[in-house]
C-alpha cells in the first residue's frame, strides 16, 4: 500500500511539472465548453470540456490495462 502511495505522489508531482507544457501543446482550457472569465484583472478558467475529455482518455487507458 505504501509503495502505491509513493508512486501516486511521484506521478502527481511529475504531471504538475509538465502541466503547463502539456496544456499549451494539447490546447487544454481552450476547447468548446471551457469557461474563461476575467474579473477585476484576473483570469479564471473552468475547463469543463477538457476535464471530460481527460476523464474519457484515462478511462480508456484504465480499461486497456
Amino acid at each position: 500500500m505504501l509503495k502505491w502511495l509513493i508512486v501516486l505522489a511521484v506521478a502527481v508531482f511529475i504531471v504538475g511539472l509538465l502541466q503547463p507544457r502539456l496544456a499549451r501543446l494539447l490546447q487544454l482550457g481552450r476547447l468548446p465548453g471551457d469557461l474563461r472569465l476575467r474579473l477585476r484583472g484576473k483570469d479564471y478558467v473552468f475547463p469543463f470540456a477538457s476535464a471530460v475529455l481527460l476523464s474519457l482518455v484515462a478511462g480508456l487507458i484504465g480499461r486497456l490495462l
